[in-house]
């Protein structure tokens, strides 16, 4: 096999970068929606969304995890579109089946929803129309894992930032122009799922032949490593989906009326702003779990090296960007309408995590993809276990701020129990001197970033949070890193002088 370079992981954490800035679309889409649509009615989408995310990680039995944990390792291609087509079957059938069961007994599902009373009378249509999104969702997760699964980090980028988001955009924009209401955001959102779906059939091609996929045989053996693979990698999957979906939802149960769907709404624009730092790791979280698979059933001593550089890069990244959004953040609430400016508290919260979380860069991938089956269960528990306690105390007194606590404290845990037993169990860890230095620095322009917060005003303070955002981004990395990691960014360092 031959080795895997810290440029490797660079390049596809690059292009796995630019396939999750479709996050950074979706964040930046949230203020059209709610001025098209109003916040308790947005509310009111994140909330069905999130459920049917929530479904979806569950009736997929963690295909999109084993995919790229098992395809890397087998020694023939039948084997490997065997795999596809099981993952397939096994995931979308599912899917489909509950949908169907979700739209026969809307009126009932949509009793449990808290809605303002102008959406309430189309709740139980939106439910029925909407619920659909729930198989074409998961076969787009297992068609692009798939191709992930082939050391293919890069082509999710037109589907996820074009045709997925952008078409969105587009499809709010042209309902809400004829007139619809709550419905129209949900339609859209259909919409563009629909379109995605369509096109991840040729993008599977590109990487699998189709005609073997269905061909194929799948095989008792293939079919119980994927499920077993699968379901031992369900509850970590499972668990991170639940902080992140499952609390919208939760707000929306434990508070009635339009103030249920107006939480749900606060709570998810915080989150989505949050979510842009979390794409520096998550785009080494992707790139990590089929290499580390791969590596691990090759040469398990190779992991170590680009886990630190991993965890240097993502600290020298992020943890300066969470301080750009934290700083920021009265800047960015005001491209939203006026009551969006409660979701400060929240934000503050959120992106500190996130910051936190970074520091140990690609820890949880790493765990799961390495053979060890018990600890991701061990860890979801823990950090699920803690979220719920949390959020049952903190929620009823403080709202949506009590919810975003709850989800920060759990994130961490989880992070934090992977990097121990890795350093248990592999003798693997992410801090070393230059993980200090890059850390150093960038907690050195956040401090810069807080004074010009406290002492300046309007544009002014806007224009010099970024410049100082910018200017720790590249000391972080230009001195917190080895000339090897620097090197490993190839034109790009030397188009910033890095080296």
């Amino acid at each position: 096999m031959t080795d895997i370079t810290r440029g490797d992981v660079a390049r596809g954490a690059g292009l796995a970068g630019l396939a999750r800035a479709g996050a950074i679309v979706e964040a930046l889409a949230q203020p059209l929606y709610i001025w098209l649509f109003g916040l308790a009615t947005y509310g009111l989408y994140v909330v069905l969304w999130g459920a049917i995310n929530l479904v979806s990680n569950i009736v997929d039995l963690s295909m999109t995890s084993a995919l790229q944990r098992i395809v890397p390792t087998v020694d023939a291609e039948a084997k490997a579109h065997g795999a596809v087509k099981f993952a397939l079957l096994a995931s979308v059938l599912p899917a489909a089946l509950v949908a169907t069961l979700v739209a026969l007994n809307a009126d009932a599902v949509a009793a449990l929803v808290s809605a303002a009373p102008e959406d309430r009378d189309s709740l139980p249509q939106a439910i029925r129309l909407f619920v659909w999104a729930l198989p074409l969702w998961t076969f787009i997760e297992v068609a692009t894992s798939a191709a992930r699964a082939r050391r293919a980090f890069g082509p999710e980028i037109r589907l996820r930032i074009f045709w997925e988001q952008m078409a969105r955009i587009l499809f709010a924009l042209g309902f809400f122009a004829v007139g619809f209401s709550s419905l129209g955001l949900m339609i859209a959102h259909l919409a563009s799922l629909t379109l995605t779906a369509a096109l991840s059939v040729p993008l599977l091609g590109r990487y699998y032949d189709l005609r073997l996929i269905l061909s194929a045989p799948i095989g008792r053996r293939m079919a119980t490593t994927l499920l077993s693979s699968g379901l031992a990698l369900l509850p970590a999957n499972l668990s991170r989906r639940l902080l992140i979906d499952a609390p919208p939802v939760i707000l929306n149960l434990m508070l009635p009326g339009a103030r249920g769907a107006t939480a749900a709404g606060l709570f998810e624009i915080a989150r989505k702003i949050s979510t842009i730092p979390l794409i520096v790791r998550q785009s080494f979280q992707y790139v990590m779990a089929p290499l580390s698979a791969a590596q691990a059933h090759a040469d398990r001593s190779a992991i170590g090296p680009l886990y630190r550089f991993a965890s240097r890069v993502s600290t020298a990244l992020v943890v300066p960007l969470a301080g750009l959004l934290a700083f920021a953040g009265a800047d960015i609430l005001s491209l939203y309408r006026p009551e969006a400016a409660a979701a400060l508290p929240l934000l503050y919260v959120l992106v500190t995590a996130r910051a936190v979380e970074a520091i140990v860069g690609p820890a949880t991938p790493i765990v799961e993809m390495t053979g060890h089956r018990i600890l991701p269960l061990v860890n979801s528990f823990a950090g699920v276990a803690l979220w719920v306690a949390l959020a049952l105390w903190l929620v009823p007194e403080f709202g949506p701020l009590g919810m975003a606590l709850a989800v920060g404290a759990a994130t961490l845990l989880i992070a934090y129990a992977a990097t121990l037993e890795l350093r248990i169990s592999d003798r693997l860890s992410p801090f070393d001197r230059r993980l200090a230095y890059a850390l150093a620095i960038a907690l050195a322009g956040v401090g810069l970033m807080a004074l010009a917060e406290n002492f300046s005003r309007g544009p002014t303070r806007f224009v010099l949070v970024m410049a100082l955002w910018t200017l720790t981004s590249w000391c972080a990395l230009r001195f917190g890193l080895q000339r090897a990691d620097r090197e490993a960014f190839g034109g790009f360092a030397r188009r910033l002088r890095l080296v």
